[in-house]
Parts: C-alpha cells; sequence; structure tokens
C-alpha cells in the first residue's frame, strides 16, 4: 500500500505467532506442513492493516487446506511474524523467518518496510511475495526472489494526473506528501504525469513530518497558493487531521488521498461531516470486484468478520498465498528458485480474488487498476461519479 514510517519507541523482537490454519495435528504418518511466512504489522498504529492481511490469509490458507492442501497432501501452515510496521523489526522478522525454514513469505505493509526485509530473502535465496508495498524502486533492484501482487505507484501517479485533467477538469493542484518511500514516490509520480500532461498546473508542493498534529502553517501557505485539488499521498493518521485543519482555514480545496491516505480510520479521525466527498485513488475495494473468486472470498470473510475488508491491501496478501501455493502445485517443488522462475515465466491468468494473476519480468504484476472513490455522506465509501 507504499512505504510506511518506523513506529517509534517500538524496539522489541518481533513477535511471532504460528498459526496452523485449517490443519490437523499430524500423527506418525503423515506428511509435514509447508509453511508460508505473512509479515505484518499485528501490533502498533497500523495494526487494522495487519489484522486484516492475518484475516484474508487465514480464508485462503483454510480453503486450500480443506481441499487437500498442496502436493497431494501436504497443509499449509502460516507463520506470522509481527513486523509493527517498523523497518528494523522488519528485518529481525525475516531473520526469524529464516530460522523457522518458510519456504516463502507474504508481507508487508509499506514499501520502507518491506525493503529490509527483501534484502535478506534476496540474499537467503527466498521467495517472498509483497502486497502493500508500491515503491516503483522495489523492483528496480534486480532482485530474483521479490514479487508483488499490488501495483507500482507511477501507475498510480498516472491514474490521478488522467483524473485531474479528465474527470476533474480544474486548473491548479497542491501536492503533499509525508517524505517516507511511499508517500514521496508517489507524490513525484503524480507530478512527472501532470507535467508531461501540460494541462493542470502544481501551485505548491511540500512536505509534511509524519506524526505532528498540527499542520496549520503548511497548509496556510498552501491556501494563499488557491489550488483546487490537494493530493496528499501520505497516510491516514496524517490525511485526517490535514482535511479537517484545511477546513478549519477555509480552504474548499476537493482533497484527493492516495491509496494510503483514506479507510475507516480516516472518516473516524476527520469526522463524517468533514470527511464526507473526500476522494481517493486506488486499488478496487474488495466490494467493488467482479470475479466470481471475489464475491466467494468476501462472503467467507463478511461471514467470519461480520463486514468486508475497508482496504484492498489485506486482499492482496490474500492473493499472494494463492500464488504461492499454485507455483507449488504446479512445479512440485517448494524450492524459491523453481517458484521464481515459474512464477516470472510462467504463470499467466491465474484465478485471483483481485483478478487474474500474472507477472512481467522483474517481479511485478501485470496489469494495473485503479478507480476514484468518493467518502459518503455515513462514512462509506463508493466509486466517483462526477
Amino acid at each position: 500500500m507504499r512505504g510506511c514510517r518506523s513506529c517509534l519507541a517500538l524496539v522489541s523482537f518481533a513477535l511471532i505467532l504460528v498459526l496452523g490454519l485449517g490443519t490437523t495435528v499430524l500423527g506418525a504418518g503423515e506428511t509435514a506442513p509447508i509453511k508460508i511466512g505473512l509479515q505484518a504489522p499485528v501490533t502498533g498504529q497500523w495494526a487494522y492493516e495487519g489484522e486484516m492481511a492475518r484475516n484474508c490469509v487465514q480464508i485462503v490458507a483454510g480453503e486450500i487446506n480443506g481441499k487437500g492442501g498442496v502436493l497431494g497432501g501436504r497443509k499449509i501452515e502460516i507463520v506470522v511474524g509481527d513486523d509493527q510496521c517498523s523497518p528494523k523489526q522488519s528485518a529481525l522478522v525475516a531473520q526469524r523467518m529464516i530460522s523457522e525454514k518458510v519456504v516463502a513469505v507474504i508481507g508487508t505493509y509499506g514499501s520502507s518496510v518491506t525493503e529490509p526485509a527483501a534484502t535478506i530473502y534476496e540474499r537467503q535465496g527466498i521467495l517472498n511475495i509483497a502486497y502493500g508495498a508500491t515503491a516503483v524502486q522495489l523492483t528496480e533492484h534486480g532482485w530474483k526472489y521479490f514479487f508483488r501482487t499490488c501495483f507500482r505507484d507511477d501507475r498510480q501517479g498516472a491514474f490521478f494526473a488522467q483524473f485531474v485533467n479528465e474527470t476533474l477538469k480544474v486548473g491548479n493542484v497542491a501536492i503533499l506528501h509525508d517524505n517516507t518511500t511511499f508517500g514521496k514516490g508517489l507524490a513525484e509520480a503524480a507530478r512527472a504525469s501532470l507535467e508531461k500532461a501540460n494541462k493542470a498546473k502544481i501551485v505548491f508542493y511540500d512536505v509534511v513530518t509524519p506524526g505532528e498534529r498540527d499542520f496549520t502553517p503548511i497548509l496556510t501557505r498552501m491556501h494563499r497558493a488557491n489550488p483546487d485539488v490537494l493530493y496528499f499521498t501520505g497516510y491516514y493518521p496524517e490525511a485526517g487531521l490535514i482535511i479537517r485543519q484545511m477546513r478549519g482555514l477555509g480552504s474548499q480545496a476537493i482533497f484527493v488521498g492516495g491509496n494510503a491516505a483514506i479507510n475507516d480510520e480516516f472518516v473516524e479521525i476527520a469526522g463524517k461531516d468533514v470527511a464526507k466527498g473526500a476522494l481517493m485513488t486506488q486499488e478496487p475495494m474488495p466490494t467493488d470486484l467482479k470475479y466470481p473468486e471475489s464475491k466467494a472470498f468476501l462472503d467467507e470473510y463478511i461471514l467470519r468478520h461480520n463486514a468486508p475488508p475497508s482496504s484492498p491491501w489485506p486482499v492482496y496478501a490474500a492473493d499472494a498465498l494463492k500464488t504461492i501455493a499454485a507455483a507449488i502445485d504446479a512445479t512440485g517443488s517448494t524450492d524459491s528458485k523453481v517458484l521464481a522462475d515459474y512464477i516470472r515465466d510462467k504463470m499467466e491468468g491465474l484465478p485471483g480474488i483481485t483478478g487474474p494473476i500474472g507477472f512481467d519480468e522483474v517481479g511485478d504484476r501485470a496489469g494495473a487498476i485503479y478507480l476514484a472513490y468518493e467518502v459518503t455522506a455515513d462514512g462509506k465509501f463508493q466509486p466517483y461519479e462526477p
């Protein structure tokens, strides 16, 4: 979903939870389960996202195990590592995953959190598939074992520029980011796409500090530039405060958030009255996916948790597990090199929850699907209609 800043003062060792999702106790004559790692922020400021990722992966693991597992009967066992959305903790989790002898790893939420772990996995030759890490640079390292089921920031930046020029049809744009790997990358991609189109004008471009609570000085300067649209490419804790404070200053600029800025927590922070009408650019929400696999998955998720996931990232984690399991069955192997070669060179059109799954030569998900969403009066999200 993207870069993520470290959660301060959280320096404890990563919490490793082993969940035998849908498995039974193995007897002496049975085959050992296949361990798949899941890195996610189970605790800390982004635990909301981590909890949904764990829920989504649980459903897919249970589905696979209910159909007999992989390799003719071996069950999937998920090893959950709590990286607390911290790069330091992420590296610790990666080391623990290696000691747990996982076959592959799904994770994590945040590009700056993903990178240190992916570096370790690459060095150790372990397949890893990101679900919420969209920074372009991650697939520019020449890594052999890194893939992602989510899409890249440059594609979202291009969508924003098209949305501004062809749908909103406004003249002046302000862009704010939080200097994280994700936030800065998306902001620069949006700026480059706007400048290339040469229609809307960027009248303000600046940086906020993550964790601060008073953004009125920078928003006052932005207000003087008289933008028609503000695109904020950081995270929802700051986004909710920014929209409240800009409205307090009298700014009526359209607030558009990137795909880490708006979710249920954003609405709670901003308040429904203020959040109403806010827009966001992102991958389709789970409830707007039209594939048969999407409907079956959402029905099960709602049955277990009484509501669908409120962001797309956890569902990409579920599709990462589908990708790994399909590669294991197709190759008859748990060797990361064999699996990575298959995923890169031969996987095409795998039926996923978020649509057909395939990858290009550098490990990026093939294709890209983005929509604009609007926050409704009751704090829900619906596809934007001009």
